[in-house]
């Protein structure tokens, strides 16, 4: 028995270790795949996390450089594996691990342990090359048990039943014959042994090396220092051992090697070569046992030499075997040749790779067969002209030449275009062959079918691409692509399944003669469904792919395509070609030669044929191509489509549509992202989209970048995915993916967790933190340290937020790397793309967004600063569509936005004493405006939660680094938002003395815009009032008037009434004249004059909305004006039957002071009815249905309209001196009432609740006021004396300032437009004045 060494096992173990070790990750992942799926599915769920630990370090030790973190790393995986039950798995994963760590003994010992645990598997699918180099040769005596076994079966088979044979080849048994032949002929009982036999010898070879694996073990452990081990006895069934052993040296077997010296000539020894592949299944030796020969000098050489790849092992026909006997009589010695073909045989068992590598590339030359079995023959050939002649009709009779671009006239001959074409121009006008005249001198199109047989012939003989004369064309028959038979499997566990085979044989060359060969459609499209049957039933157990894989067969399958209509036939044919071009890319190189092929395939797709998106996936067509296709709405078709009437495809519809829907988005313009994502939302195909998450590999990260995509381009759908989502395989993708795979990844879950909600938000981070096999945070972390400058902000942020779900720790790696990244990515102006990233970050972390995903930050810091409108508007959007009963739910919304705000701000300010200021600062001197602009939010926003967080120090670091700049561009920028959050800020400051020191040289300034800004927001009228240290003489500050124009009318009387509308000015004259005057830019400038009533006008009223004015007249009547761009015109006139001394106006209706007492309630339509019929009313007020009077008498009464109650707000006084004191002007605002009289009881103007008449203040004026206008901070009163009075609303004590109008007259009317900025008066004398403020 043969021994083998330490040194020699080490050598093979060795080998195979370093080649795992050095292919791609994708070939170890296979393998490593392969064992997971034999694991025992009960241990698989509690086991896997640790193993794919292992796994995830030991991938990380081999691509990584550093060598400290390959030695932790491999510590890692062992400690882990070591901890863990002996398993294939942990076994092969060992064995790479101290490989790796130059341990070879232990790596041999580990990897010779998985044969002891799964023989079967260890030489089959893990490392048959290693079984073959050894195992094999101590297996000897079993291979030659099996196969003498075996030969007994085939040979009682040989000579019961005999074959046709002449006389020369009788007797002769030595032939090899081939298995299909043979078992085609078998009885029931015959093919039952040989199928037992089969399964004891796979027994028998499983127990041995189990044996020989201990044995190899004991050998590695012991060393060659030590003495040797005597090697285990072969376990045999029906056998002896030692019979065996040495009948194994007769045949010339000494120490397990094979020499010819010890052969004694009389026996002929073939065995089958194994496959090479570390992946793929080994096909076993097996020996043909041949007969006694009658005579040893006189051996005939008849015998085919066994191919070494299974895939391609001809076989011999009976009739040929005899033939070549025949030629070879004669008795003759053994020749040298026979010799080194044994030679050739025995080496399969030397150890060298390379000798392996030569056998397995050895083909064997094409034999031409003449058994009644063949339903095709051999291309036809000349008579001496060679195998590789060409067909005749390949050759054009003109040229002579193989066409290059063949056209067919309508004769039916055919010729090369460029021939033709010149036999045209020479003025012919008829067929060079037949002499038909010619109807039509224009050429057609290139006859395709032929273009591409030539082709697919030059494939096949490239020896053949020579010219040669048309006399030496033979008939066309059949194409050279049938000429080799269908090989037989050399494999023991394939015979019985080649009995089967064997009967469809004639079948299948049949159909693919008829899918080639026949111009009837049915017989073609017949063909097309047996193949496709006999491609199922086979299952791939021996070669059909290289018979169909053909270009002719190929073009056939096309040809199909282009002509049938019958959808079973376009399925089935679209499924063949797909599974051949899965396995060969030949088949793709034969469709993609003629582009009406591929538009074809496309056309049938477009049509419904779903399945046809497979077979365009595999074309691989660039995207240009694709979005010339125009099959984005098929694509999205067959997304949503369920495959379960779908042919079981090498690939699924919707995964090759998912794919090619990638490709496109990820290759387009903007303009066409856009209009496919809103198609995958409108059509709701993205809920399909969301499912291919959790589908194989390639398909999720498709999916991922369509879903990213979709949510860049209309973010309301992130709602949609996160709920629907299944994160934890997209995390589980990630190891095994590529950088930009990854970074899609991140991307993808940054921002998804934009969303509206803040609670589903940190939902969804406690997915990703939590799900996956791996640790979350630390894949982030690592990718982190090797990702893009431009890509490091994105993975940053998501990297905090997933830190900041727990309350910030003193010390987080974590915390600290995400920061870290986002200074350093702020401050690299190389790379002005990952600054701008940085900044956008930090903004979005603050963690507002709107339901599309847009950050709130903004925004929301207007909205602290008093100029929330666009906040509003923007939340008023968010609420559409939302019920009431949500308020609590937005309650707790809003409570978890602030917590997470204060806990992110924290965290970014307390980093390293408020570094990230520095970085901030440094972006707010740049020149990219949006760089900026998102440094100057972040900034904002930091500093203002600086006044909410305990102060630690950090706030005098940021006024550093800020105020400066804050103050630029509070007193520089025009931009009204700019202003208000650079504002925001600075209270931030203001709030410390060190603060407002280092304010004071730019108070002057800041005073200055803080005036003018005090309309749009509060604050600025806040911190004025701060800044003036809250003196009542600074409130004088805050408002300055400056008289604009002043115009006189007195040739019209009094101005009565005076009322802005928009950008216009109304006054009404004591002469019945309406006047227009601009009121924006030259105010006060005369647009027209309307005389139209015959007396005073006394009262001018709007009715809002509507485009319409009212006036009042002594004349009794009340007018109508619609109001046109710069003109008035009279549309209806009412008779109210008494003179009209005050006018407000409702919808339907308008109340007026008539002549003696009481209040006129006036309908358009005609009626009217007297109220407040004891009291003479001075002046009106109509709000919201409610009129209130003030009276001659001094009382103040409340007219319910609706149910026409009354109640008395002041009650009337008696006349004191003889005077009486009337309620002048009267108005409604905010819930106030303000009336306005004479000052005896020292008070001019008075301050009533609306809802419980209660007095809430007066203005201690001592003049006598006839006019009030009231806007959002002042009230002004306009007095007898031709003064007007401005007053502070608030303080309602403090006087702002007094205007004069130059005249001792009094101010009978004044107006405001509605920013509150110009005021216009009329008095007594008829002067109009405008005053602005500033």
């Amino acid at each position: 028995m043969a021994t083998t060494t330490a040194s020699q096992i080490l050598h093979h173990t060795t080998a195979f270790l370093s080649e795992t070790l050095s292919q791609r990750h994708d070939h170890r992942h296979h393998l490593l795949s392969t064992l997971r799926r034999e694991a025992p599915s009960s241990n698989k769920i509690t086991t896997i996390k640790p193993l794919n630990l292992a796994v995830e370090n030991l991938e990380n030790a081999i691509s990584t450089t550093n060598p400290s973190i390959r030695s932790s790393s491999l510590r890692l995986a062992q400690k882990v594996l070591l901890s863990y039950p002996d398993s294939l798995l942990s076994s092969l994963l060992l064995s790479l691990i101290y490989t790796l760590d130059n341990r070879p003994t232990n790596a041999s010992i580990s990897l010779l342990n998985i044969f002891h645990l799964d023989p079967s598997l260890a030489r089959s699918q893990i490392a048959p090359v290693l079984f073959e180099e050894l195992f094999l040769v101590h297996l000897l005596p079993v291979l030659r048990w099996f196969n003498e076994q075996r030969s007994r079966i085939l040979s009682s088979l040989t000579l019961g039943r005999g074959y046709d044979s002449d006389e020369n080849s009788k007797g002769d048994v030595s032939i090899v014959v081939p298995c299909t032949k043979l078992l085609s002929k078998m009885s029931g009982d015959q093919a039952l042994e040989l199928k037992e036999l089969e399964s004891i010898y796979e027994e028998v070879i499983d127990e041995n090396c189990k044996v020989f694996a201990k044995y190899f073990k004991e050998v590695v452990t012991n060393g060659d220092e030590n003495s040797m081990i005597t090697p285990p006895s072969v376990i045999l069934k029906e056998s002896d051992v030692s019979d065996e052993i040495s009948k194994m040296e007769e045949l010339g077997f000494k120490n397990g090697r094979y020499n010819p010296m010890w052969t004694e000539g009389e026996r002929s020894v073939d065995f089958l070569s194994f496959s090479g592949d570390l992946y793929s299944s080994p096909s076993y030796p097996r020996r043909v046992s041949p007969e006694k020969i009658k005579s040893i000098s006189c051996r005939r050489s008849t015998a085919f030499p066994t191919s070494l790849n299974s895939d391609s092992e001809p076989e011999l026909s009976l009739e040929d075997n005899m033939a070549s006997s025949g030629a070879s009589s004669s008795c003759c010695s053994e020749s040298e040749a026979e010799i080194e073909e044994n030679n050739r045989k025995m080496a399969l068992f030397e150890p060298t790779q390379s000798e392996t590598q030569k056998q397995k590339q050895a083909t064997v030359a094409d034999i031409s067969s003449t058994s009644s079995e063949h339903s095709m023959a051999d291309t036809d050939n000349s008579p001496g002209g060679g195998k590789h002649t060409p067909p005749k009709d390949f050759v054009c009779p003109i040229t002579s030449h193989i066409f290059d671009d063949p056209v067919t006239l309508e004769t039916g001959q055919t010729y090369e275009r460029r021939a033709i074409q010149e036999w045209l121009e020479r003025g012919n006008s008829t067929c060079p062959i037949t002499r038909q005249k010619l109807n039509c001198t224009q050429l057609p199109k290139t006859n395709y079918v032929l273009k591409r047989l030539i082709a697919s012939w030059k494939e096949q003989n490239p020896a053949g691409l020579v010219s040669i004369p048309p006399e030496t064309q033979q008939k066309k028959t059949e194409p050279s692509f049938m000429l080799k038979e269908i090989p037989s499997s050399t494999s023991p566990n394939s015979v019985i399944i080649q009995t089967t085979i064997d009967g469809t044989i004639s079948e299948l060359r049949l159909a693919i003669t008829n899918l080639c060969m026949s111009e009837i459609l049915n017989e073609s499209e017949m063909a097309v469904l047996q193949i496709e049957r006999f491609w199922l039933e086979a299952a791939m157990e021996f070669d059909i792919q290289s018979m169909l894989s053909k270009p002719p067969v190929i073009n056939g399958f096309v040809e199909v395509l282009l002509n049938s209509a019958d959808p079973l036939v376009l399925k089935a044919t679209i499924f063949l070609l797909s599974e051949l071009g899965s396995r060969d890319n030949g088949v793709i190189h034969t469709l993609t030669r003629v582009d009406s092929d591929v538009d074809c395939i496309v056309a049938l797709f477009k049509k419904g044929l779903l399945e046809a998106v497979v077979l365009i996936y595999l074309l691989r067509p660039p995207t240009m191509n694709l979005l010339e296709m125009d099959m984005v709405e098929s694509l999205l078709t067959a997304i949503k489509n369920k495959e379960d009437d779908m042919l079981k495809m090498c690939l699924k519809p919707k995964t090759a549509s998912v794919l090619l829907l990638e490709q496109i988005l990820g290759s387009s313009e903007d303009s066409i992202i856009s209009s496919i994502a809103n198609a995958i939302i409108s059509t709701k195909v993205i809920e399909s989209i969301i499912d291919s998450l959790q589908a194989e590999q390639m398909e999720r990260i498709a999916a991922v970048g369509i879903l990213l995509k979709c949510m860049l381009e209309d973010g309301k759908c992130r709602n949609t995915v996160a709920d629907k989502a299944e994160l934890a395989p997209v995390l589980d993708s990630f190891m095994s993916a590529s950088d930009g795979e990854r970074f899609e990844i991140v991307q993808f879950l940054y921002e998804l967790v934009k969303l509206n909600r803040r609670t589903f938000n940190e939902q969804i981070l406690h997915i990703i933190k939590d799900e996956g096999e791996f640790c979350s945070m630390h894949i982030f972390l690592s990718y982190l340290q090797v990702t893009l400058p431009d890509q490091s902000p994105v993975v940053a942020g998501l990297l905090l937020q997933l830190d900041l779900l727990a309350e910030p720790r003193k010390m987080s790696i974590y915390r600290e790397e995400a920061i870290e990244s986002l200074i350093s990515s702020l401050g690299n102006s190389e790379f002005p793309a990952a600054q701008r990233a940085a900044a956008e970050t930090i903004v979005s972390l603050q963690g507002r967004f709107t339901v599309s995903g847009k950050s709130l930050t903004r925004a929301f810091l207007l909205k602290q600063a008093g100029h929330g409108q666009i906040y509003k508007n923007l939340m008023r959007m968010e609420q559409l569509g939302k019920l009431s009963g949500e308020i609590e739910e937005n309650l707790e919304e809003e409570k978890a936005a602030e917590e997470w705000e204060r806990k992110m701000a924290f965290a970014l300010v307390s980093y390293e004493f408020g570094l990230l200021f520095e970085a901030l600062a440094e972006g707010l001197r740049s020149r990219c405006a949006e760089l900026r602009s998102a440094c100057f939010v972040s900034a904002t926003w930091l500093v203002h939660m600086l006044g909410i967080l305990p102060d630690t120090g950090i706030r005098a670091a940021a006024r550093v680094c800020f105020l400066k700049h804050f103050i630029e561009i509070f007193t520089s920028s025009k931009d009204i938002e700019n202003k208000v959050l650079s504002l925001l800020a600075l209270k931030s400051f203001i709030k410390d003395p060190e603060g407002l020191h280092d304010l004071s040289s730019s108070m002057k300034d800041i005073k200055k815009d803080l005036r003018e800004l005090r309309k749009t927001s509060s604050l600025a009228v806040e911190i004025l009032k701060v800044l003036s240290a809250g003196h009542d003489s600074s409130t004088a500050e805050l408002w300055t008037h400056n008289e604009l124009v002043q115009v006189d009318c007195s040739e019209n009387g009094e101005v009565l009434s005076i009322t802005f509308y928009n950008d216009m000015i109304f006054s009404g004259h004591s002469d019945g004249t309406i006047k227009v005057w601009t009121g924006k830019g030259s105010i006060l400038h005369l647009i027209q004059e309307i005389r139209e009533h015959t007396k005073a006008v006394t009262s001018l009223a709007f009715l809002q909305p509507g485009e319409k004015l009212y006036s009042g007249s002594l004349d009794r009547t009340a007018r109508v004006w619609s109001i046109g761009n710069e003109s008035l015109t009279c549309v209806q006139v009412h008779d109210m039957k008494d003179q009209v001394h005050n006018l407000v106006v409702a919808n339907g209706i308008c109340c007026f002071i008539p002549q003696g007492a009481g209040v006129k309630v006036h309908s358009w339509n005609g009626g009217s009815k007297l109220l407040n019929p004891h009291k003479y009313v001075k002046c009106l007020s109509l709000v919201h249905g409610k009129l209130y009077c003030g009276c001659q008498d001094s009382s103040i009464q409340e007219i319910d309209l609706t149910t026409g109650t009354l109640a008395t707000i002041q009650h009337g006084s008696r006349k004191l001196l003889g005077k009486t004191n009337p309620i002048h002007a009267l108005q409604v605002q905010n819930g106030l009432i303000y009336s306005a009289s004479s000052p005896f009881d020292g008070a001019a103007v008075k301050i009533w609740n609306a809802s419980n008449f209660g007095l809430v203040g007066s203005l201690p004026s001592i003049l006598e006021v006839r006019s009030m206008a009231i806007s959002s901070d002042l009230i002004y009163v306009g007095c007898k004396a031709g003064t007007v009075e401005i007053w502070d609303r608030k303080k309602q004590q403090n006087r702002v300032e007094i205007l004069q109008t130059g005249t001792n007259d009094k101010v009978l009317c004044m107006a405001m437009n509605a920013n509150e900025d110009v005021l216009v008066i009329g008095t007594s004398t008829g002067q109009i004045q405008a005053w602005g403020l500033s």
